[in-house]
């Protein structure tokens, strides 16, 4: 994906429809973030580095502000959308489900997480942040639900309530993966550890 969007941000030579010249700008504000860091991501560098206009950002992204809401949705609904495709497989049994799931989720919860909580950086005390960031861990949560009602015999709620717990834990210990804190295998099993428990109490 990398190489194609970095392809993409290169070449604004031929004239892109309003959703390409869209991604193309998020594309080269993810690079500047990568290279450079979340300081520089400015509208006006933005422009430069992909080449075009300034008035061409504004009408993509009227603020600084914006920008960066619109580029730390992407980059989580990137890692959702990797995560989605990767537990959307034949129906397995608890075990294998389990395995699956704390596997994908520390994987792509730990991708680019640099550039997330670099972005999420620069947007520190921004209301808008906060709604988005709850909005992609809401996101996480139906997934998790969804997955695990065929294997679990508990209530809607009670599943819903669990789910919230386990995502929140998966964040934890994807943050302390990326701070050097856990090996990947030791946050996967420890994550799989947590979500094998709701068979308990599911039993219970």
């Amino acid at each position: 994906m990398r190489e194609q969007n970095a392809s993409l941000a290169r070449s604004p030579a031929r004239r892109l429809s309003k959703a390409e010249r869209r991604q193309q700008l998020l594309d080269t504000a993810l690079m500047i973030v990568r290279e450079e860091n979340a300081d520089r991501l400015t509208l006006g560098h933005l422009a430069v580095r992909a080449g075009v206009s300034k008035p061409v950002v504004y009408d993509h992204f009227p603020t600084r502000s914006a920008l960066l809401i619109d580029l730390y949705r992407w980059i989580d609904m990137e890692r959702i959308r990797r995560f989605t495709e990767a537990i959307s497989t034949p129906p397995r049994n608890l075990q294998e489900t389990v395995q699956v799931l704390a596997s994908a989720y520390i994987h792509c919860a730990s991708d680019k997480t640099d550039e997330f909580h670099a972005v999420g950086a620069a947007l520190a005390g921004s209301e808008e942040k906060a709604v988005v960031f709850q909005e992609l861990l809401d996101n996480c949560v139906a997934m998790f639900v969804t997955v695990l009602t065929p294997h679990l015999h508990m209530s809607p709620q009670e599943l819903l309530q669990r789910c919230i717990g386990l995502v929140g834990a998966g964040e934890a210990l994807s943050v302390a993966l990326t701070r050097g804190r856990l090996k990947e295998t030791e946050a996967v099993a420890a994550f799989a550890s947590l979500i094998k428990g709701l068979e308990q109490t599911s039993a219970s």
